[in-house]
């Protein structure tokens, strides 16, 4: 039986809004990319129904498997506006592997899942170029992931990334917060910015109330502009806190993202235990200082919404404090002492 052409082309689900071809050149010219990301634990190549990975080879034998999933979030927005998706993909990366570095995991391998309106496969590769140069820089494997062209869920032009990440904690090395003491001094790590938490509160005061474009350069910003501002890549704290959590000198560790100092601390902590932090200790990176002014936002409320500086606190042993600084600023990652580890009930005190 001979069917009549659903449209121009032949392809009665390319009319319907969906362009198979489109989804597959974009994966496919991602080849080598994927492929450079690959560690010993992978097992065959692309193409699969499912990655597959020996966590022996990967050194990884008889130890806790630690997962995280997680998303962008509206920077994906921003990062359109400014022409470079490749940063989210970076982002996506560096953030899941600091959600499971405070429980103490490395990582092993990665998956993606990329949805949008209508398949551009420009903007596919570049998503996965920027998950390739992370998982590079982090010794994990890009192992597999998912495009997704769903009209009438998104429109065209919109675009959404998330992932899932494996890791592997030896089981006497987990972090689980019951290390932590009161007396304990707590050390902070510099954020490079909003991270990605917070976009649709910060676009809002960007575009909106201050009408700004992501080519500006106010005067906060110190000579950045607004997309270079906005768009600072969330930072991996994997190569420079390894060599502490291997030597056992971190009691504990908070990744300070949705929900900030108030909400992340407490996730970490004992029930017996609080925190007291000096928000002065910390540099603050001026654009939150753009935001702050800008939105009116109350300062309570800025260090839920947003890091405020703050990528990561550690819970450290009053004797250890200078080594574990020592070894930091070595790896070119100054660390700050904010504040110290209390007697309480999981408070977080600013």
């Amino acid at each position: 039986m001979t069917q009549k052409p659903a449209s121009g082309d032949g392809s009665a689900y390319r009319a319907a809004g969906v362009d198979i071809d489109a989804k597959y050149r974009a994966v496919g010219g991602s080849a080598e990319a994927i492929r450079g990301t690959f560690t010993p634990g992978v097992v065959g190549d692309i193409g699969s129904f499912g990655g597959l990975f020996d966590i022996g080879r990967a050194g990884a034998e008889g130890q806790l498997l630690v997962a995280s999933t997680d998303g962008v979030g509206t920077k994906v927005k921003v990062a359109q506006l400014a022409g470079a998706v490749g940063s989210v993909g970076e982002d996506l990366v560096n953030h899941c592997v600091n959600d499971i570095l405070v429980q103490g995991a490395r990582p092993l391998f990665f998956m993606d899942y990329i949805a949008m309106g209508k398949m551009v496969p420009e903007q596919v590769q570049a998503v996965i170029g920027g998950l390739a140069k992370a998982c590079r820089e982090n010794g994990c494997a890009l192992l597999g992931g998912e495009t997704a062209e769903m009209p009438g869920v998104y429109v065209p032009g919109e675009l959404d990334v998330a992932g899932t990440i494996v890791g592997a904690v030896a089981r006497d090395k987990v972090l689980d917060g019951s290390r932590v003491r009161v007396g304990d001094r707590l050390l902070a790590l510099a954020s490079s910015g909003l991270h990605t938490n917070g976009f649709s509160l910060a676009r809002k005061i960007v575009f909106d109330d201050l009408g700004l474009s992501v080519d500006d350069r106010p005067d906060e910003l110190d000579g950045q502009s607004v997309g270079e501002a906005l768009l600072a890549v969330h930072k991996s704290y994997l190569r420079p806190l390894w060599p502490l959590l291997e030597a056992r000198l971190i009691h504990g560790m908070a990744h300070i993202t949705g929900g900030g100092l108030p909400d992340n601390i407490p996730r970490v902590l004992p029930g017996d235990v609080a925190v007291r932090i000096d928000r002065s200790a910390m540099p603050r990176p001026p654009v939150f200082d753009l935001l702050v002014r800008g939105g009116r936002v109350a300062e309570a409320e800025a260090y839920r919404v947003f890091n405020m500086g703050f990528g990561m606190v550690l819970a450290v042993a009053p004797a250890a404090v200078e080594e574990v600084s020592s070894a930091l600023m070595a790896a070119g990652e100054p660390a700050f002492v904010v504040g110290e580890v209390v007697a309480g009930k999981r408070e977080v005190h600013l």
